[in-house]
């Protein structure tokens, strides 16, 4: 079942990575911009990826909650034991600055925790998947499937993360586009501890995907994020042996509940507890 369902997720990733770059790539394009009740922004790339994805995931058994269909009440949504948790762009910001740091970002979550993770870059054709019994991949040069293509035949096209780094310093990722003070007064503890470090900037859940990939050794955000932003990456980072840790806690974030907000967090490797 968990290969069928990652499978399909990986599917309705492509497909709507292909949608949001056709749009990305028009130069007649205006990307029709507007603005949600908090003030970030959407576009039609939102908006036709969100139909792409819920096209090709209603074909499984589980209901979807996605950024672009947030609406759906708690009392509806806590029966859900399992449900899939989508954002179909994630960093629209980063799409309407043309940087090419956006995502599509699908999870399956299982009575709070994520499971089975993809996140797909579509301008730079990297995909990254992962399940709790198969492990963390990322392939390259991806953008859609081709009819002989299984599951199989994509992780042996597949590295297995994470890699082995040979970084002489501790690196951190920061976001590009959200860096608070409490992350910069985190990050000075950090340097305190270790010396000289590395500081990687991107947008969008690729920071989290940085770190279960071992090119980056924490992503500290003490920042707003909503359970969309962070549950794909989450089921990447955790089967690559990292965690999504609260900050102050060693409990991991959870997922639909009753509040979307993620409390603020920590991404690095899973920590030894007594």
């Amino acid at each position: 079942m968990e290969y069928k369902n990652l499978f399909i997720a990986i599917d309705a990733a492509l497909r709507a990575g292909k949608i949001i770059l056709s749009i990305y790539n028009d130069p007649n394009q205006d990307f029709e911009v507007e603005k949600k009740s908090d003030n970030s922004p959407v576009t039609i790339a939102d908006r036709k990826a969100h139909e792409q994805i819920v096209t090709v995931l209603q074909t499984t058994e589980y209901p979807l909650l996605s950024e672009e269909g947030r609406s759906i009440s708690y009392e509806e949504r806590c029966e859900w034991e399992r449900l899939w948790i989508v954002d179909p762009l994630d960093g629209t910001k980063e799409f309407i600055k043309r940087n090419g740091e956006f995502t599509v970002n699908i999870a399956l979550v299982d009575n709070g925790v994520p499971v089975l993770g993809v996140i797909y870059l579509p301008v730079k054709k990297e995909l990254y998947f992962s399940s709790e019994q198969l492990g963390t991949f990322k392939v390259s040069n991806i953008d859609t499937f081709e009819k002989s293509d299984t599951l199989d035949s994509l992780m042996q096209k597949a590295i297995k993360l994470p890699i082995k780094s040979d970084r002489a310093n501790f690196t951190i990722v920061a976001s590009r586009s959200h860096l608070s003070p409490e992350t910069e007064l985190y990050i000075n503890e950090i340097r305190e501890k270790h010396g000289e470090i590395e500081m990687v900037s991107s947008g969008s859940s690729i920071k989290i995907c940085l770190v279960a990939e071992g090119k980056a050794d924490i992503y500290p955000r003490f920042a707003p994020t909503m359970e969309w932003d962070t549950a794909a990456g989450h089921a990447i980072a955790r089967a690559a042996g990292m965690e999504l840790y609260q900050v102050g806690s060693n409990l991991p974030l959870e997922y639909n509940k009753r509040n979307l907000l993620n409390p603020w967090f920590i991404v690095e490797k899973k920590r030894e507890l007594n």
